[in-house]
């Protein structure tokens, strides 16, 4: 698919299939969800502008290159703050903003109950931290809300997603990176992905 990036690493694949077993217990569940979240910022990042930088070393001079802009992420609550962390561990200097999500279980709607974001993100490569892709109803409200602060670059990283979500994001916001670990077969009549990983806040939380 067209603006969807798939990491198929090893390591990635490996965690995904831990994270998908339902006998993985919450804590390794929540240290896999970082770890996975971590190996695809790599790829998420790849196209960062940057800057060069001369540095010392012990020895001598050493051009070298910094980032141009830190980002800032974006994780939508409460899933996505279990991405959150292990992402700061890799780009401390980032700025984060943060949207609470919800979704109505009839209409499969997502309600936003919160939202704190910088003032501006126009300057700002802007990551969006969700690990499911399901219906694209978060997804676009997160995207929605980002954009009116002037975001321009927007990328979303999924551990998974569904066919139904990715086209539904691209039918309202062409052009939007998506990084994830697997596009899965499909939804179910709950808007569930299939065969998916359950649930991934109740899993990450121990609920």
């Amino acid at each position: 698919m067209e603006n969807v990036t798939v990491i198929s690493h090893p390591l990635v694949q490996h965690s995904l299939t831990r994270l998908r077993d339902a006998g993985t217990p919450s804590g390794e569940f929540r240290r896999l969800v970082g770890e996975v979240a971590t190996l695809m910022l790599y790829e998420a990042t790849r196209e960062l502008a940057v800057a060069p930088q001369s540095v010392r070393t012990p020895v001598a001079r050493a051009r070298g290159t910094r980032l141009a802009s830190q980002g800032v992420l974006v994780p939508i609550m409460r899933a996505g703050l279990g991405m959150l962390e292990p992402m700061l561990q890799l780009i401390p200097g980032a700025r984060v903003g943060f949207v609470g999500l919800k979704r109505d279980e009839e209409t499969l709607r997502a309600i936003t109950y919160h939202e704190s974001l910088p003032r501006s993100t126009m300057q700002f490569e802007v990551f969006v931290l969700d690990p499911m892709l399901a219906t694209g109803g978060s997804a676009n409200a997160a995207l929605d809300l980002v954009k009116a602060r002037g975001a321009r670059a927007v990328r979303l990283i999924h551990l998974l997603a569904a066919p139904e979500g990715i086209r539904a994001v691209h039918a309202k916001h062409p052009g939007t990176q998506i990084f994830t670990a697997a596009i899965d077969q499909k939804l179910n009549n709950r808007g569930y992905i299939v065969p998916g990983l359950g649930d991934a806040g109740d899993r990450i939380f121990s609920e």
